[in-house]
């Protein structure tokens, strides 16, 4: 067993504690040293606006330190808050008070920490041949330790990159935090990424170990292993070799290699390590372009993980999580690895097929107390409690209706400081209780729904059930969370607010208050690797991060997403239109639309590409022509007998192409102008899907491959005049 390091400057975090006082960072103009730093830190004005907005900028701490021409304990000189390059420094954004005033540390210093003070602890659990299999927290520092032996064995160099591609487990866990005490970086891969974008990551982070799942992970990375130099050699966690060549180990094999690695080896590695350098690379989904590599360093990690976890009030030792969101996206590796490790948690991973319709049992056996979803799990969960109501009689059915009214007033009144209403121990009693023990959700405080936005009805269905969902909201390159909703603290349709040390600030406003969210906070990434102009575009000279995100914020200080300054539809009329909160209506008012996507930029009007709700084969996650349940149910409300989308689509089925009519019409009376109506739609045969590529990895709509894939058709919605005021496009295309 490895001994605990205590490493003086980075990672002894009591010994930091002491030099609170010697902690600032420099506002001082020095003359660039490695080409890639920003001119200043802040300036006077930008400190009176982030003063303003309940923050601090570089330029407010104390820079008696910059006058003696010395560098802050324990971190590697840097005269900017940006960096590129993959060895560069940067500044932090720290004060001499508050939460910006907590001494930097880095990864290894915070799994000591856990490991010293919880070292019987479950620190993850995974179920395999019907057993859970647990390592405590000292067995998960031992196997890191041994992976990053193994590692440096393999000749992983300092600010290199371990690509990681596969589903959750404790190998995945391992292998990241193995490879950061190694000196390299963590790199997640997309397990939906084919072989061409597994080489792209791993040639731009420059990967000497890549980590892989199984053979049909195996085997993209052998298709490209002779276009990427700086490989050196790759592992398979799990299953058997189907082939052997040279630098290809089992996972077995691997974690064998390191043992003749001397402790002393491994010691100097970790020592070297800082807090104001990279740690980890989340590579971006990419909708728009290549991924870009947003660099994160050690204390953008342990600072957020820190603060977010202080926030949503976990508890030290006791909170338990459940793993099945992709490892590779921020959101996944903040939840299920470092906000554990900074309070000790437990995490379980679910299996492999979680979204196929396993995540339900998992969540019995583990009950967690904290749970993210994406809106489609919880838009999927709430499906199938909907057909299971659906199918109630008499006074079961009546017991649950009053009981859902209940639970939706008591909840708007917790959420406006309120006494939930009478009944409401009753209604959760005989109600609630049990279906949140259905759902595995018992003992969960914390129901989180990121990533995307999530549509109204979704979250006011949860909330007649009593089980609130509070949003959060945030980025890569802000370490993931900006903002978190929490119980008694939180607002219908916001984000909610920001925990402490972090600002939000509205650039060039309009007169509703919406403009561009920006962030500042020791949240803030360190740039893109190897990115100068992305960078830049991102960071400007103030330290404030641009998220591209339009908003606002209420006399509260709760944030509201508007929309993206990229997606902004601009017609040709000259009208700004956030394309979601139409979508969003658009599928508030029928309920048998699983995607909208607003067309009408530099167009003279508004059109709508429209997608049916479908079952998703279990194997490929691919769209198949079978209706959902709700699809049906929507269908036969409205006269149809439809459960096939190839019967439904393009116009194929009148009913239902006058009840989609009838849901725009309404959704156009809720537009705030005639500008915002859509004037023609079509209902597509095939759901937007990640196979498809219509959609990320995080289940995002990736709008200009849309736009590519159905030119043709949005070109008809625009080679005929757009129907005239007081006619459905149908009754248009009649009267032609």
């Amino acid at each position: 067993m490895m001994q605990l390091l205590e490493v003086p400057g980075s990672s002894g975090y009591e010994r930091l504690q002491d030099r609170t006082a010697d902690m600032s960072v420099t506002a001082d103009n020095h003359t660039p040293t490695h080409g890639n730093h920003a001119a200043k830190g802040a300036n006077g004005a930008m400190n009176g606006v982030l003063r303003e907005n309940g923050g601090v900028s570089a330029a407010d701490v104390n820079i008696s330190l910059s006058k003696k021409g010395m560098t802050p304990a324990g971190l590697v000189p840097a005269d900017s808050l940006m960096t590129w390059q993959a060895d560069g420094a940067v500044q932090l954004r720290m004060s001499e008070t508050g939460a910006l005033s907590r001494p930097p540390e880095t990864v290894h210093a915070m799994f000591t920490r856990a490991v010293k003070n919880y070292p019987n602890q479950v620190a993850m659990g995974v179920k395999r041949n019907e057993v859970w299999v647990k390592w405590t927290y000292q067995q998960y520092y031992d196997d890191a330790c041994r992976a990053a032996k193994s590692f440096i064995k393999l000749g992983l160099e300092r600010f290199h990159g371990v690509g990681i591609i596969g589903f959750n487990s404790p190998e995945w866990f391992i292998g990241h935090v193995g490879a950061i005490l190694a000196g390299g970086f963590g790199v997640g891969i997309y397990t939906t990424n084919n072989a061409e974008a597994c080489r792209y990551v791993a040639d731009s982070c420059e990967a000497n170990v890549i980590v892989v799942e199984n053979n049909v992970q195996l085997q993209k990375i052998l298709k490209i292993w002779d276009k990427l130099p700086h490989l050196k050699a790759v592992v398979q966690y799990t299953g058997a070799l189907e082939q052997k060549r040279p630098n290809l180990y089992t996972w077995e094999e691997f974690m064998q290699l390191g043992s003749d690695v001397a402790d002393k080896v491994l010691e100097d590695r970790i020592s070297a390590q800082v807090p104001n350098q990279c740690c980890i690379l989340i590579y971006t989904s990419g909708t728009t372009g290549n991924p870009k590599g947003a660099m994160l360093s050690h204390d953008n990690i342990t600072w957020t993980a820190h603060y977010a976890s202080e926030y949503a009030s976990l508890r030290m030792g006791k909170e338990i999580s459940v793993s099945y969101l992709p490892l590779s996206h921020v959101a996944g590796q903040m939840l299920d690895i470092f906000a554990p490790m900074c309070n000790a948690g437990s995490t379980y991973f679910a299996q492999p097929d979680a979204l196929k319709g396993t995540l339900v049992a998992t969540l019995k056996e583990v009950r967690p107390t904290a749970l993210l979803g994406v809106p489609r799990v919880w838009e999927k969960i709430a499906e199938k409690l909907q057909a299971i109501g659906r199918e109630s009689r008499g006074m079961k059915k009546k017991l649950a209706t009053w009981a859902k009214g209940v639970g939706l007033a008591g909840n708007m009144n917790i959420m406006k400081g309120q006494s939930p209403p009478w009944g409401w121990t009753v209604a959760n009693a005989v109600v609630f209780r049990t279906i949140r023990k259905a759902l595995g959700l018992d003992r969960c405080r914390l129901q989180y729904s990121g990533a995307a936005p999530i549509a109204m009805e979704t979250l006011q269905y949860f909330m007649s059930i009593n089980v609130p969902l509070y949003e959060l909201y945030g980025m890569s390159e802000s370490t993931g969370p900006h903002t978190m909703s929490l119980p008694h603290h939180f607002r219908v349709g916001s984000c909610g607010s920001e925990f402490p040390g972090v600002t939000t600030v509205i650039k060039n406003a309009d007169d509703e208050g919406i403009g561009e969210v920006c962030f500042y906070g020791r949240h803030v990434f360190m740039g893109y690797l190897k990115m100068e102009d992305k960078t830049r575009e991102a960071l400007d000279e103030e330290g404030l991060l641009h998220s591209g995100d339009l908003g606002k914020k209420d006399q509260e200080g709760f944030l509201y997403i508007t929309g993206r300054i990229k997606e902004l539809i601009i017609t040709a009329g000259g009208e700004n239109i956030p394309p979601v909160l139409i979508e969003d209506t658009v599928k508030e008012e029928l309920p048998i639309i699983s995607n909208a996507m607003l067309i009408g930029d530099k167009r003279k009007f508004l059109s709508c590409l429209l997608t049916p709700k479908v079952e998703m084969d279990a194997e490929t996650g691919a769209p198949t022509d079978d209706l959902t349940q709700q699809a049906i149910d929507f269908c036969r409300k409205v006269g149809s007998q439809a459960t096939k989308a190839s019967e439904i689509a393009e116009g194929r089925d009148t009913i239902i192409t006058e009840a989609i009519q009838a849901g725009i019409t309404r959704a156009n009376k809720r537009a705030a102008s005639r500008a915002q109506n859509i004037q023609k739609w079509l209902l597509l045969q095939q759901d937007f899907s990640i196979p498809g590529g219509e959609l990320g990895p995080t289940l995002k709509l990736r709008r200009p491959i849309v736009n590519k894939m159905y030119a043709e058709t949005i070109d008809k919605f625009y080679s005929e005049p757009a129907p005239t005021p007081g006619t459905t496009p149908m009754e248009e295309t009649k009267h032609r």
